[in-house]
């Protein structure tokens, strides 16, 4: 089954061979051998490509459940003689600013060496499906503060209210601070619509009644800043993910978006490694 999944992650069964620590020929009559066993083809192969069937789709849902438990098996005997071992999947949305991610998995490997760490990037409406259909065990989380996540375990990281962000030639760059009827006529760069990282500022200005104009949209704090840089558009961010920039001003916005971190997470059977970290990461925040 190992053989299978491998394949099918690298599409191809030079590097699955590679991957599995195995000579290609020897990986390539083992999954003939399973293909023979079943009586289907797997995977449809020429000489440049290797795709997975529909029934090798069929069967690598379940293969990947299997190899899942056997590792649970593994990680929950260790457990019981006090070692924590296993896989700890987390996701990390792109603007967390409420904890220092690679400070916290340094010293969570430091304490247990035998753990796998995964970390996986993307949003919070993924993020939380994951964590729902046991795929993730964790993630950090950016949400609106009237949008709270729901199915899942959580603890408040932080709260915090974007500022408007512009460039140092913007006309408003030497306002104070600004209130979101002075940003009616002005022209925004966000998240895309619909995803956790703009409802905070699409909820701010229709509570405030105030209509705004998107003209760019973008996925990365980089790519959004850059456009700002370069073009007369506003962005509501978070402090903490701003640069020190002699090209960018921030002004507060009076009744602007705000936005909460949490940290999320399943309370049906997690691994002895989620358990660990989750403990962990609350642990050293109650106390600090």
């Amino acid at each position: 089954m190992r053989y299978i999944v491998a394949v099918a992650e690298e599409g191809s069964f030079t590097r699955a061979a590679k991957r599995c620590h195995v000579v290609q020929s020897a990986l390539s009559h083992q999954v003939k051998a399973l293909e023979h066993e079943l009586g289907v083809t797997l995977f449809a192969r020429t000489s440049r490509k290797v795709e997975i069937t529909a029934p090798g789709e069929a069967f690598l849902a379940s293969a990947r459940r299997s190899l899942d438990a056997a590792e649970r098996a593994v990680s929950d005997a260790a457990a019981a003689t006090g070692q924590v071992r296993g896989t700890l999947t987390i996701g990390v949305i792109p603007t967390v600013s409420a904890i220092d991610i690679p400070a916290i998995l340094g010293e969570f490997h430091r304490t247990h060496p035998d753990v796998r760490i995964r970390l996986r990037g993307g949003g919070s409406d993924e993020f939380i499906t994951a964590i729902t259909d046991g795929s993730m065990d964790a993630a950090v989380l950016g949400l609106s503060e009237t949008t709270p996540p729901k199915g899942v375990n959580t603890t408040v990281l932080a709260r915090e209210r974007f500022v408007a962000v512009v460039s140092a030639d913007h006309a408003l760059a030497a306002r104070p601070r600004l209130r979101l009827e002075d940003l009616a006529e002005e022209t925004f760069v966000d998240f895309p619509d619909g995803t956790p990282g703009r409802i905070p500022s699409d909820l701010a200005f229709q509570a405030a009644s105030v209509r705004r104009e998107v003209a760019f949209e973008a996925m990365s704090t980089d790519l959004i800043l850059g456009l700002v840089r370069h073009t007369p558009v506003i962005a509501l961010l978070s402090p903490a993910v701003i640069p020190d920039s002699e090209d960018l001003c921030t002004i507060p916005v009076t009744g602007g978006p705000t936005r909460v971190q949490y940290l999320a997470w399943s309370s049906f059977n997690p691994t002895p490694a989620a358990q660990a970290f989750i403990s962990g990461l609350t642990e050293s925040r109650s106390i600090g």
